[in-house]
């Protein structure tokens, strides 16, 4: 496929479907991805998808004769299993090689680009500052369509190289992405990318390093 061709992305839809069809689709991944000569290492064995799936059904059981907690439990099990299979499907986004035919033999499906929004600009690292101790707050630059930001940090060592990167979680206020329970006196790398868009997420932000105190 040509390099110039729009990135395909695949359909997150089924984390704001009915809860048939959050279950629908985890059994379609299931069926499909594990074996498939096209994804030859997926992040997890298909067993972590299969529990967290078979947890959901039985929480969606229970609720039809439990009261508030039970649905309570029910959506606990149904973010859990929306975030495995959002993990999935960036696994197979990265590992596609752009074509349609073994996206879709993953058991996911593909963004609609007719119906989708503008692609995501890259976020800018404006500031960050010190929030409580071990903490640190960094300030992006606005991005159109986005849905959410999500970053990531690294630990500096001594000679100024970074560390592995680590998630620091998803945040929907550009204004102030926290990074908690870092180490005062020892410095970070971090960047930030936005969620949403025709592209599905954006590329990282340009990484910034700041002491935490």
């Amino acid at each position: 496929m040509s390099n110039h061709a729009p990135q395909l992305r695949v359909s997150l839809a089924f984390a704001k479907a009915k809860d048939q069809t959050v279950e629908g689709a985890a059994g379609s991944v299931l069926d499909k991805l594990w074996g498939n000569v096209n994804f030859s290492s997926p992040p997890m064995a298909s067993t972590v998808l299969r529990d967290a799936r078979d947890a959901f059904m039985q929480a969606l059981a229970d609720q039809a004769q439990g009261g508030m907690a039970a649905t309570a439990a029910k959506n606990n099990k149904r973010a859990a299993l929306i975030a495995i299979l959002r993990q999935l499907a960036r696994y197979v986004e990265d590992n596609c090689a752009n074509d349609l035919a073994k996206l879709l033999s993953s058991g996911f499906n593909v963004v609609n680009r007719n119906n989708a929004q503008s692609p995501l600009v890259t976020p800018h690292i404006k500031t960050i500052k010190t929030g409580m101790s071990g903490q640190l707050l960094v300030q992006v630059t606005a991005v159109k369509n986005v849905k959410t930001f999500e970053s990531r940090i690294a630990l500096l060592g001594a000679d100024g190289t970074p560390g592995p990167w680590q998630p620091g979680g998803l945040c929907s206020n550009s204004r102030a992405i926290p990074f908690n329970g870092l180490t005062p006196g020892q410095t970070y790398m971090v960047q930030v990318r936005a969620i949403g868009g025709s592209t599905g997420r954006s590329d990282w932000s340009d990484p910034v390093s700041h002491m935490a105190m």
